[in-house]
């Protein structure tokens, strides 16, 4: 390859580079919603758009305790609009739904959004979580609202760890209580007779022909 070839073909890869990181910064809000990969869940209804939707589980596998929606609601709309519910079809799983403040219902402004998940944030919580979604499973969600109806789209179910630990769950289940162990309980039982009144079964194993029921005599 001649050298002005080599040239030409190195200007040329730059050019391709400058125009992605170009439109990578030119992406606004749909890029860097929530802070997580962008090539989450999406979906657009008339005016309304939903990104980045997420149902998120637990951190441990297994373990019981409520889950949670995470999603960024857009109203592309000359009016608000109100988030009245959020479903998951399949399931008897209730949907807690609660503003980033204060008390009342969860609205979308006109020509704004409403970030779901998150420290600071309306939140949607799944009460019986561990029963509704599995981890790895894709999960209809729907998203009811006041205007546009219901928007529906399969949300992953991932576990609150990584990226997705920040939006998970605020409730995680403590650790179950120690139990005493069988060595403890039997050493507490030997401190209780110590000091205390004899145990009946010592008593009667204490016959007439033992030390301890000739006590004060001794043998020749």
């Amino acid at each position: 390859m001649s050298r002005s070839l080599r040239r030409g073909t190195l200007a040329a890869t730059a050019i391709v580079f400058s125009i992605a990181a170009l439109s990578a910064c030119g992406a606004g809000n749909d890029a860097q919603t929530l802070g997580v990969r962008p090539d989450n869940a999406a979906v657009t209804v008339d005016d309304v758009k939903i990104q980045n939707a997420l149902v998120i589980t637990q951190p441990t596998p297994g373990a019981k305790g409520p889950a949670v929606v995470s999603a960024t609601v857009f109203n592309n709309g000359r009016a608000p609009q109100t988030l009245e519910s959020i479903s998951l079809p399949g399931s008897n799983a209730a949907v807690v739904l609660k503003p980033a403040k204060g008390a009342g219902p969860v609205v979308v402004p006109a020509g704004g959004s409403v970030v779901i998940g998150g420290e600071g944030n309306a939140t949607a919580t799944i009460e019986n979580g561990h029963e509704a979604a599995k981890n790895g499973d894709a999960q209809k969600v729907v998203f009811k609202l006041s205007e546009t109806g219901d928007v529906a789209l399969s949300a992953f179910v991932v576990p609150s760890t990584s990226y997705f630990k920040d939006f998970g769950p605020s409730e995680v289940p403590l650790p179950p209580a120690a139990t005493p162990s069988a060595d403890a309980s039997a050493e507490a039982g030997e401190h209780g007779t110590e000091g205390g009144e004899a145990s009946p079964t010592a008593g009667h194993l204490a016959g007439p022909g033992s030390p301890a029921g000739t006590s004060g005599s001794r043998r020749p």
